[in-house]
């Protein structure tokens, strides 16, 4: 045993001298995307998922709890579901979520999930199997190449939004396959730039192929009532495994697949993930129906977020920073893991919250900070950001 841990202590080493050794770091979220640092410092969260600011709305949490009594005590708000839903964790709050968001979307149905990684690594496993082909996107979540790993079926990854590859992989491997599914994110979490949806579903029609879009990044952010980019788009009935999550915009958790009954219910009889896990609290699965009402509503909410992304790309660019994309989340390049610990660090002694982003989450060589904006910040408390960045890379 002794070997065992000397031989960890190793690899731990070895992830130091690379720069690449992650630690997990206690903060206290504030609210107004804001939380403090360890040290009590206020600082910008720039690291988190919480788009529209829902996590620290306090009249919204408050109107969660707001007339609590011992009938809807464990109703609506037990902490726990103490069983697996096929066992007796199925609390009937699940049967309205589900039916409230396959009305959103226009699906049959709809599962949900633990989480997104219990989705994405459950479901392909339990749809593909030996005979079958899997083309993804080479930037897919590592939740998605997980269950590309798990599945029994031949996978590929294409370059990056490179649709002629993958219709050449397609003209190449398709009549040898029973069935193919066409993976992707609409909206890649990374490198903040968006999938062309159109491309994919002319591919998925052509080689009669499944579609797999992975929403979690664009749910609440796009779209006239927040659905997602398919949503933006007006492709959602073309999707035909549409994957979403709670514990971003919807500053909750789980993640759901919209999609026709007789998945949903293979899912229920194949999926681990789905079935060898206790349910969802009720409280959580409470707050994902208050919430639910509201993101249709908050196109302001929307605009806003956008409109802060352009302008604090805009002056990155201006600055001669490498960054890209076209959404919420913006990416500054800085290249060697070390530099982007240090310049983030910087970052953080500087009042804002950033985390950097490295191998493996990112390929070697293009470790990055990932500025993810909230929709409650302002513009003018972003304004000092690019230029501190700029001078903290030496440019």
């Amino acid at each position: 045993m002794t070997d065992f841990y000397d031989h960890l202590s190793v690899q731990l080493d070895q992830l130091d001298r690379q720069g690449l050794r992650r630690a997990l770091v206690d903060v206290t979220g504030t609210g107004q995307g804001r939380l403090l640092a360890p040290s009590g410092r206020p600082c910008l969260n720039l690291s988190g998922n919480d788009y529209l600011g829902l996590a620290g709305n306090r009249e919204l949490v408050a109107e969660l709890y707001r007339g609590i009594d011992e009938r809807t005590l464990l109703e609506r708000f037990a902490p726990g579901a103490t069983a697996s839903r096929l066992m007796s964790g199925n609390s009937v709050l699940y049967t309205v979520l589900e039916r409230k968001i396959a009305n959103l979307y226009g699906s049959e149905t709809c599962l949900v999930f633990n989480s997104g990684y219990h989705g994405n690594t459950g479901i392909l496993p339990a749809l593909a199997g030996k005979g079958d082909l899997i083309l993804a996107d080479r930037l897919c979540h590592a939740s998605l190449i997980d269950g590309m790993r798990l599945s029994r079926a031949e996978t590929v990854r294409y370059r990056h939004q490179d649709y002629d590859h993958l219709a050449q992989l397609l003209r190449r491997k398709r009549r040898s396959f029973r069935h193919v599914f066409l993976v992707s994110e609409s909206l890649f979490s990374m490198d903040g730039d968006s999938a062309d949806l159109r491309r994919l579903i002319a591919l998925k029609k052509e080689f009669q192929a499944i579609l797999y879009l992975d929403e979690a990044h664009a749910v609440g952010v796009y779209g006239p009532r927040g659905l997602g980019l398919a949503e933006q788009e007006g492709v959602l009935a073309d999707i035909d495994l549409l994957f979403g999550t709670f514990g971003k915009a919807l500053a909750g958790l789980g993640g759901f697949v919209a999609c026709r009954q007789a998945v949903a219910d293979t899912l229920v009889n194949r999926a681990r993930s789905f079935i060898y896990t206790t349910g969802l609290p009720p409280v959580c699965l409470s707050w994902l129906l208050l919430v639910l009402d509201r993101i249709p509503g908050m196109g302001a909410d929307r605009r806003r977020l956008h409109d802060l992304a352009a302008g604090l790309r805009r002056e990155l660019v201006r600055l001669g920073l490498p960054t890209g994309g076209t959404s919420q989340i913006v990416p500054v390049g800085i290249g060697e893991s070390e530099a982007a610990v240090r310049v983030a660090l910087q970052l953080r002694e500087a009042g804002y919250w950033v985390t950097a982003v490295r191998p493996p989450t990112v390929p070697a060589g293009t470790a990055r900070l990932r500025l993810s904006l909230t929709a409650d910040m302002a513009a003018a408390e972003l304004a000092p950001l690019p230029a501190l960045i700029a001078e903290a890379m030496g440019r």
